[in-house]
Order: structure tokens, then C-alpha cells, then sequence
């Protein structure tokens, strides 16, 4: 249950299907089903792209992040000497 939205019975989910299958007729609610289905499979896709990219950016090794400043590295070691 969401908060804030209004729970949906038996009865409303009929009602729902039937205005749908007046709407768009036997013919079309296949193939919104099927729009629906790939538009989901490309998102879930597009999200998990975006979870490995993070992941291989948590992997790499700190030493990188260093090296790309050579003269902050230079700083520490002038401070702790």
C-alpha cells in the first residue's frame, strides 16, 4: 500500500478494464500490452547500465585518484615531513 493513494478493489480494477477495453477495443490491447512490456524491459535495462557504471567506478583503485594530482600528493608529504 502506497500512502496517500486511494486502495483499489475488485470492483474499481472491472470498471478500470472496462472503460479500457471500450476505449481501445480487443484489437489494440495486445499491442499496448506489448508497448508496455518493452518500454518496461528498456527501462529495467537503461537502470541496471547505469548500476554496472557505478559499480566499475567504485572499483577503481585509489592509487589512480592520486596519481591524477601529482602536486597535492607533493603538499601531503611537504605537511607530514
Amino acid at each position: 500500500m502506497i500512502p496517500g493513494l486511494p486502495q483499489v478493489g475488485a470492483t474499481e480494477l472491472i470498471i478500470v478494464l472496462t472503460i479500457i477495453l471500450l476505449f481501445f477495443g480487443t484489437k489494440r490491447i495486445p499491442e499496448l500490452a506489448r508497448s508496455l512490456g518493452r518500454g518496461k524491459r528498456e527501462f529495467y535495462k537503461g537502470t541496471s547500465e547505469d548500476a554496472d557504471a557505478l559499480s566499475e567506478q567504485d572499483k577503481l583503485p585509489q592509487d589512480e585518484e592520486k596519481s591524477a594530482h601529482p602536486e597535492g600528493d607533493r603538499a601531503e608529504q611537504r605537511a607530514s615531513s
